[in-house]
Formats: structure tokens, sequence, C-alpha cells
């Protein structure tokens, strides 16, 4: 066979896959600030809502008997309940988010996270690099409180997006 009858075996022919457009990012709709710190409010009153019970009732061992160490405290009904509800809420949040890239909070004011490009957000970029790359400087005494305020301040940025969606490559768009 000769070179011009072979076919595309050219090893210096240029590309023949198909590419396709990036998803129009002028599309999507950034949420407001106001309404990403509703829904922060609405979950943050929903976690103390679920946390509470608990506290209360481990609370109520400790001022009946000053004396009782941790080992001492029985846990009552109430721990038993605050802990169904917190596996509750959150498989509901992780299945909120898997599908839709929202919290309770989100879902609730009609907004949620994709990737910057419009495309959707996958629950492993939400929850590593949104959530545990973002709490990691948190541990740090001092450190974490001026990077909690530079996180946030962030927001008022052109494209509203904190430093945690910078580091998950993410918006908050209305749904």
């Amino acid at each position: 066979m000769n070179a011009s009858t072979e076919p595309n075996n050219n090893p210096y022919a240029p590309p023949t896959a198909e590419v396709s457009d990036a998803v129009d990012t002028t599309a999507v709709e950034h949420a407001d600030r106001l309404t990403r710190l509703g829904a922060a409010i609405i979950d943050g009153v929903i976690s103390i809502l679920v946390v509470v019970p608990m506290v209360v009732s481990i609370g109520t061992d400790f001022w009946s008997n000053p004396d009782a160490g941790f080992d001492d405290v029985s846990f009552g009904s109430g721990v038993f309940v605050t802990l169904a509800l917190a596996i509750a809420l959150i498989g509901y949040t992780i299945h909120l988010v898997h599908k839709n890239g929202q919290t309770v909070g989100k879902k609730l004011l009609t907004i949620k996270v994709v990737r910057s490009d419009g495309s959707r957000a996958s629950l492993a970029r939400i929850f590593w690099l949104r959530n545990v790359v973002n709490a990691l400087p948190g541990m740090i005494p001092v450190v974490g409180y001026i990077y909690n305020l530079v996180d946030h301040l962030w927001i008022f940025g052109e494209k509203r997006q904190c430093v945690h969606d910078k580091i998950a490559d993410t918006i908050v768009v209305k749904a």
C-alpha cells in the first residue's frame, strides 16, 4: 500500500477527536448574596434544632449530679432521638447535594451549587473541596478566624465566589 491509500495512519495529521463547545456561563444567574446568607442561616438553625435535645439531655444529667464525670452520664432518650434526627438530616442533605447541589436551606431558597462552567458539581467535589479542605485552616488557632473572615468577604467580588467556591471551582446559582 502506498501512503495515499492508507486510512489516517499519519502521525502528523491533526487530531480527529470530536470537540464540543463549553457550557455558556452567561446563561446561569448567580444567586444574590442575601439569598446565600439566608440559606446558610436556615441550615444553621436546622443544625441547632437537631443538636439542642442532646445538649439539654446531657446537661440535665450534669446539673442533677455536679460531681459526676462524663463516664457517669446516662444517655437518655433525648440523645438517641437527637442521633436519629442527625442521621436523618445528614442522609437527606447528602441526597439533596448529590441530586441537585443543594442543602435544605438552598432548596428552600431555590439556589444550588454548580461548577463554574455551569455543569453539575459532584457530591465528592462539594464535600471534599467546599467543606473538608475549607475547614482545614479553621483548625489552626487565630489563622482559622482570619481565613473564615477572608473566605466570606470574597463574596463581594464580581463573581460572588467565596474562597471555598474558588477552591472547588464552583458557583452558587438560582435553581
